[in-house]
């Protein structure tokens, strides 16, 4: 989600996949795509995957374009200058940003036949449903925790406090996104981190300083991370469930943490811009992708979690504690903190880097 979905997708399925029938839209291009029958998703790099909207290629063979971004606050500013996708994928704690830049369009769910197998959990969450229309159709969501060695991390308080600890100095790290690495500091500084006055950013800057001399690293690129904690350079991180799947299948000795202030969750969904030109196959591409064959796809491929339930019921449960994924969102996701829009973003963005820069 936000800025913290930037993780490098592009492993062996990616690179062996032919994207047949699919157009990448110029990035550039502030005209809409040359090919007025093809529409134009705008999504996370990685998310083009043709098994996530098979069902779709079937109908339209002459495929879409697809243009990809790797953070939110990218995605939002392309389209904001002028990019027209006719949908686009951002993440639900960005949703109002959208909404209030009047880029989007309401959505009909009439339209939509697997609307009411989404998770209640996301279809409710901030932003989704709003003045009486729907703004977004769910479709990923997955948790942010630590991730730790459990061979040279000995029987650690099951807290966020880990990342404050000065036995590990010089090997943790933490996620460089303001919706995680903040959004901790706040729950640690006992703020409420959606709600900050002028007085929370200063509370919260101040625990985030006591913590930066510790980081080995503030970064997106989980891939740097996953190594890192394979080979001991680091302890502890924090990190998506998807690294621990990851590190897993390597036979690494490491646990995703259930920390007492509890760990954190995001959505991403699909929203329809202003303007689309084909709407017909805006819905038949939005059904593509809420299919149970795909939201089962997004499961096992990258190992986040599908807001279809009954798609997500079809995982084994097996499949998904490997996955670190639990086993009834519907329920265990109530004891998590999920990520939304955030209370003077400006003031908390200006503060967090000044914090990183050693102010």
């Amino acid at each position: 989600m936000r800025n913290i979905l930037a993780r490098s997708f592009r492993r062996g399925l990616l690179g062996t996949l032919a994207l047949a029938g699919l157009c990448t839209a110029a990035l550039l291009a502030p005209q809409r795509a040359q090919a007025q029958d093809k529409i134009t998703y705008y999504t996370w790099d990685g998310y083009e995957l043709p098994a996530f909207h098979e069902a779709y290629l079937k109908e339209h063979p002459e495929g879409l374009n697809i243009s990809v971004f790797g953070d939110d606050d990218e995605a939002f500013a392309k389209v904001r200058a002028g990019f027209h996708p006719d949908i686009a994928h951002p993440c639900v704690d960005k949703l109002p940003q959208w909404r209030k830049a009047g880029l989007l369009q309401p959505i009909d769910t009439s339209r939509i036949p697997n609307w009411d197998k989404i998770y209640p959990i996301f279809r409710n969450m901030p932003g989704v449903q709003a003045d009486g229309k729907v703004w977004m159709v769910p479709w990923d969501w997955g948790n942010t925790s630590i991730l730790y060695r459990t061979d040279l991390v000995k029987n650690p308080d099951m807290s966020w406090g880990l990342l404050w600890d000065k036995a590990y100095s010089g090997k943790l790290a933490t996620i460089d996104a303001v919706h995680d690495t903040w959004i901790v500091g706040a729950i640690m500084a006992g703020v409420d981190p959606f709600n900050e006055s002028a007085a929370d950013i200063k509370k919260v800057s101040a625990k985030l300083r006591e913590q930066r001399p510790l980081m080995r690293m503030y970064t997106t690129d989980m891939t740097s991370v996953e190594q890192a904690l394979a080979s001991g350079e680091l302890v502890a991180a924090m990190t998506w469930n998807a690294s621990y799947a990851d590190l897993i299948k390597q036979h690494v000795p490491v646990a995703f943490m259930h920390p007492k202030e509890k760990m954190l969750t995001w959505a991403c969904g699909m929203v329809v811009l202003k303007g689309a030109h084909d709407m017909d196959k805006v819905y038949d591409f939005i059904n593509a992708r809420l299919a149970d064959d795909a939201g089962e796809a997004l499961v096992t491929n990258y190992s986040y979690g599908t807001a279809n339930s009954e798609a997500y019921d079809k995982v084994p449960a097996d499949v998904k504690a490997k996955f670190a994924l639990p086993a009834d969102p519907a329920t265990e996701l109530k004891d998590t903190v999920f990520t939304s829009a955030m209370k003077n973003p400006q003031a908390i963005a200006a503060a967090y880097a000044r914090v990183k820069e050693g102010g």
